[in-house]
């Protein structure tokens, strides 16, 4: 029989608690850590409509890069979109997992799956945080290289290879050849993407005055979107858990997407 726990600790090797923001809330954020599994559904949001979709299909822990409760509530009622999850959830003995910041810094995570997603290769973490039990480097940001190209000719390609509908970016007058990439809301990266070498830095979330910023800097600055610069992971999070867990059914959410549309 496959637990909860048994999910929770087999995340825990591939995203470690200690990789995560000081501010985060990561792991079993909802529900019972006995509770046997058959199903899971991964996502990136664990929103209702997703809570729904995990209801429908029979699964009893859902799986998400984001978490389920983000700032504490002082209350768990149907009056707010978290309390109807929770109590969603709590009502079908559901559990939410999350693996967040720590995801983002881990090797093989968000921003792996981001690098490898845009096709750079030879990539690595700019500035590491320490090392993982395997001797790897982890840290939040990376880089990589790709044939030089046209930033007009990146940009379609990005669009192209995340499935965005649009594009936010200033352009630092050179070709892309080195990338930083963020996944999520990672602008205050500029800087350290320009110091490190690269021509051209992937993320999402940029404020004004950061575009200002690489622009000046000469260098590209390319926001993508929160949701599909993170979104990549999912399909190798849900590979991982059914490699390891072959006796259950694992699947990505067909029904999370971006609430953001563009006109």
């Amino acid at each position: 029989m496959i637990t909860v726990g048994d999910v929770l600790e087999f995340l825990e090797t591939l995203a470690p608690r200690y990789m995560k923001m000081d501010w985060d809330h990561v792991g079993l954020l909802c529900g019972r850590s006995g509770r046997e599994v058959r199903r899971i559904l991964v996502a990136l949001d664990p929103f209702q409509d997703v809570c729904q979709e995990a209801a429908d299909w029979g699964a009893e822990l859902l799986v998400t890069h984001h978490p389920l409760i983000f700032q504490p509530p002082q209350s768990i009622t149907d009056d707010t979109s978290v309390g109807r999850c929770i109590l969603f959830l709590a009502a079908r003995d559901m559990a939410a997992i999350n693996a967040h910041t720590n995801l983002d810094c881990a090797p093989g995570g968000v921003n792996d799956c981001l690098a490898g997603a845009l096709g750079l290769e030879e990539t690595v973490v700019l500035n590491p945080s320490g090392t993982d039990g395997q001797g790897r480097p982890w840290g939040l940001l990376r880089a990589g290289r790709r044939e030089p190209v046209s930033l007009e000719a990146f940009l379609e390609q990005v669009k192209q290879r995340l499935g965005c509908p649009g594009l936010r970016y200033v352009s630092g007058g050179r070709p892309v050849c080195r990338v930083a990439v963020g996944g999520g809301a990672c602008g205050d990266g500029v800087r350290e993407a320009f110091d490190a070498g690269c021509d051209t830095f992937v993320t999402a979330d940029v404020k004004y005055n950061q575009f200002w910023d690489a622009r000046d800097l000469g260098m590209n600055l390319i926001d993508a979107g929160h949701f599909w610069t993170e979104n990549p992971v999912c399909a190798t999070l849900a590979e991982k858990l059914q490699g390891q867990f072959p006796q259950i059914l694992v699947k990505v959410s067909e029904h999370h997407t971006d609430c953001i549309k563009f006109c």
